[in-house]
């Protein structure tokens, strides 16, 4: 019995995503399905957001890649993710101003409750530094979905720089025990929670309603 025959699971997802990623096979219109889980896209079946909910996060996302655009032009690199209409910005700006000027803009989107700045005032991360940091993504979420005792669709992994930002509708334990899996994965520098926090009684309370 050779060692190759019986790889871990986890280490054969890493594989696929990463060559994936190289290849750039992997993107937001060819969502990945491994092991039930859709990467890159959306699963609005095993989603705590409802349907509605959903749909209006990707309009914001919409808005915000738009309205940046506008207000910033080709200065910085900037990224907006929303989760139940809570907006998670990362990236990089040159000055003080934009980031101002980005956290401002993202604010008055419509439908948008609460925005999380996380740009830096920096220069633009390499080409290499943004494949890292896409791997890193892929190696988290396969960790999630390789756990058993974590619903890996509901968590949404954004990776700026080595540091990785957890969104998502959990309990303190689903928080906890997500972060834990992700300091574990190599590359990764740091973790961030921005998870909106219900308890177990609010989850199955959530999880009747769907």
């Amino acid at each position: 019995m050779t060692p190759s025959t019986h790889r871990p699971r986890s280490w054969r997802l890493y594989a696929l995503l990463g060559a994936l990623i190289s290849s750039g096979a992997l993107s937001a219109c060819a969502p990945l399905i491994v092991g039930g889980a859709v990467l890159g896209g959306t699963l609005m079946v095993s989603d705590r957001r409802t349907s509605g909910t959903q749909i209006e996060d990707q309009a914001i996302e919409l808005k915000a890649m738009n309205r940046l655009h506008d207000q910033l032009g080709d200065r910085g690199h900037v990224s907006t993710t929303s989760y139940n209409r809570m907006v998670l910005v990362t990236g990089e700006v040159p000055s003080d101003a934009d980031k101002t000027t980005v956290e401002q803009t993202v604010s008055k989107i419509e439908n948008v409750r609460s925005t999380v700045n996380e740009v830096e005032v920096s220069g633009a991360p390499s080409f290499a530094s943004r494949s890292n940091d896409a791997i890193i993504t892929s190696k988290v979420k396969a960790s999630f979905i390789d756990a058993r005792d974590l619903f890996a669709n509901t968590i949404k992994v954004v990776t700026e720089r080595g540091t990785v930002y957890l969104m998502g509708i959990v309990t303190e334990r689903e928080a906890t025990r997500a972060a834990d899996i992700a300091r574990g994965v190599s590359g990764v520098h740091k973790v961030v929670k921005v998870f909106e926090i219900v308890s177990e009684a609010e989850l199955a309370s959530m999880s009747k309603t769907r």
